[in-house]
């Protein structure tokens, strides 16, 4: 009879420790769901920009990551470098502070393709003719998949005379590496290792 009990009693012993593990179990994985859901929530949280609307009301704008941004951001970086470098009006000031602009987006590389054209007398042949260059981007395209960026760039120059217009086929290469954002350089980005590869007269039209 004593025997019998003491194996109830052992019995009533496993069967608590095995009630208590399982108790601890599900206890610690309440407390690992609420934190994940936490975790989880506040990371939503983040993501989220709230606006006053005239200081009365909260409206919710969502904002987007960064990274998403970044191949658009990067194409219209080069596009607008192109846009000021190649963009030349017959005037000295004009032309020096539209190279300049340029400059911020870029490094010595596009520094040192200027001062050639320039010692080359370009920019003198630009002014003393009263030639007007534009240039029209067609396409950028850049590999993201390694950094820095590398980015061919496909445009098209104008160069506009009082007798005909002349249009230039220009390809351009360049890698592209993040820099800190700012007034004179908004994408965050630097142009290095600027180079043409080619800029040919496609066509010659009467004025």
């Amino acid at each position: 009879m004593e025997f019998k009990t003491l194996r109830n009693i052992e019995s009533s012993f496993k069967q608590i420790r095995l009630f208590t593990f399982v108790f601890a179990v599900l206890c610690f994985g309440v407390v690992g769901v609420a934190v994940f859901k936490s975790y989880q929530f506040a990371e939503k949280q983040r993501q989220k920009i709230y606006v006053l609307d005239n200081g009365k009301s909260l409206m919710v704008a969502l904002s987007q990551d960064m990274s998403i941004n970044r191949p658009v951001e990067a194409r219209e970086h080069v596009r607008r470098f192109h846009e000021l470098f190649f963009t030349i009006a017959p005037d000295k000031n004009a032309i020096e502070s539209n190279v300049k602009r340029a400059f911020n987006l870029a490094d010595q590389s596009a520094f040192n393709y200027y001062k050639d054209l320039q010692e080359k007398g370009y920019y003198n042949r630009i002014i003393s003719g009263n030639i007007q260059q534009r240039v029209e981007v067609d396409s950028v395209v850049a590999n993201f998949d390694s950094y820095p960026y590398d980015v061919k760039t496909y445009a098209r120059q104008f160069i506009i005379r009082s007798s005909n217009l002349t249009i230039r086929n220009l390809i351009t290469n360049c890698s592209l590496v993040n820099s800190v954002r700012s007034d004179s350089n908004p994408q965050g980005f630097i142009i290095e290792k600027f180079n043409v590869l080619e800029n040919r007269d496609v066509e010659t039209v009467e004025r």
